[in-house]
């Protein structure tokens, strides 16, 4: 009787205090400050609720973006390297005696202009020792094809910079990958400033010289060194962002694994590099024979230079010499790295990319010793120097592959 009577209180309460704010509502005063106050809780809610959904920027789905972009971006790189190869190749890099940000984006159009481009090309050693019986038409090919090396240089920065300032603003990027795409983007422009300090060195004049004018070897290895390691760090940086770290167990024998790996990417790398101060001397047009260097496995004139360190940088000899050795030694590691994985129990990823880089290797071996002993035809000589790139990046994509989970 008792609960009864006070359940039949409580309603008749909440009853009448129902009518009595229904009353009171018809007063306009209360009624705007009922309004206002739903208002406001309406926001407050919809700020609470939009606060944990802005926390989640970067996320996977944005970590997958930014990586995208990178391998994007490593992509546009591996043209640039190629096209500046052929470039090379083609004794096509001097044909543009000055440097200008903007005013170069467009070549010349009329006669006139081309006429007056020329002009400046024949007051520089290049025209002056080697083609001095060249023609208009011989000129605009040569020019075409620096002219285009440098516009894609161009793209290349614009690729970095703009999406940057955009994933900047969005909050794309945690704080360590923001110190990571500003190093990526000062990268960039130095490498710009270091083509044109290259070219600077072949459009000077050397009285006491009597090799024909070109570029310094010293600046085209720093050039596609830099190059090559602004490669890289997309390319890594993209990976790791897209690819998930795969589970293993931290045996012994994995990290050998990964130092053997590490010690690989390394050697891959150095050889890339001393194929630049092949390319600098035109060091491929000397001894184009194969295992030997003539008829001889170490040829007479490897230490002719004198101090003997200078041999291994401006002695055509023993630069081609040194890259024989570091691709056959960067060969040998990567079918050690190949047996020593097959032992192992490993992702299928991770077995796939070892296993793409050991035929890679032999390929790129393979392409080397036909150009060569072909004295270095231009196409073939291209698909050399873009092959060693993608040896590169497969052992890039086994380093991934084995990285250590983070903590």
């Amino acid at each position: 009787m008792l609960l009864s009577s006070l359940r039949t209180t409580f309603f008749c309460g909440c009853r009448s205090a129902g009518k009595g704010f229904q009353h009171s509502s018809r007063s306009p005063q209360l009624r705007q400050w009922v309004v206002k106050r739903g208002q406001s809780t309406i926001t407050a809610e919809a700020g609470a609720s939009a606060a944990p959904a802005a926390a989640t920027v970067p996320s996977a789905a944005t970590n997958r973006i930014v990586g995208r972009w990178l391998l994007g971006c490593s992509g546009l790189v591996v043209g640039a390297v190629v096209l500046g190869g052929v470039t090379r190749l083609t004794e096509s890099g001097l044909s543009m005696v000055d440097w200008h940000l903007v005013r170069e984006m467009k070549p010349p159009q009329s006669e006139a202009e081309w006429e007056a481009e020329f002009s400046k090309y024949k007051q520089f050693p290049e025209f002056k020792i080697m083609n001095h019986d060249m023609t208009l038409p011989e000129f605009k090919f040569i020019f075409y094809m620096e002219w285009g090396h440098r516009m894609w240089g161009r793209l290349v920065g614009l690729a970095y910079i703009l999406p940057t300032m955009y994933f900047w603003k969005k909050g794309y990027f945690t704080r360590s990958m923001k110190g990571k795409v500003l190093g990526l983007c000062g990268f960039v422009f130095f490498q710009g400033l270091l083509g044109w300090y290259m070219v600077k060195s072949g459009l000077e004049e050397k009285p006491e010289s009597y090799d024909i004018p070109r570029v310094s070897q010293y600046r085209l290895s720093a050039h596609l060194g830099s190059a090559l390691l602004l490669y890289c760090a997309s390319l890594w940086t993209g990976l790791t962002l897209m690819l998930p770290v795969s589970k293993m167990a931290e045996t012994k024998r994995l990290m050998q694994l990964r130092r053997f790996a590490k010690g690989t990417g390394g050697l891959v790398f150095l050889t890339a590099l001393s194929g630049a101060f092949v390319a600098g001397l035109d060091a491929g047009l000397v001894y184009n024979s194969f295992p030997k260097m003539g008829d001889r496995w170490i040829p007479d004139d490897l230490l002719a230079f004198s101090p003997a360190l200078k041999n291994f940088f401006e002695n055509p000899t023993t630069v081609q010499f040194d890259h024989r050795v570091l691709a056959i030694s960067s060969l040998t590691a990567i079918t050690g790295l190949y047996l020593f994985s097959r032992r192992m129990v490993l992702p299928r990823r991770a077995k796939i990319a070892i296993s793409l880089l050991a035929a890679m290797a032999y390929g790129q071996v393979a392409l080397g010793i036909s150009t060569l002993l072909l004295y270095v035809p231009t196409p073939l000589a291209a698909t050399h120097q873009s092959g060693s790139v993608a040896l590169l990046s497969l052992a890039i994509w086994v380093l991934a592959e084995l990285r250590k989970m983070p903590k």
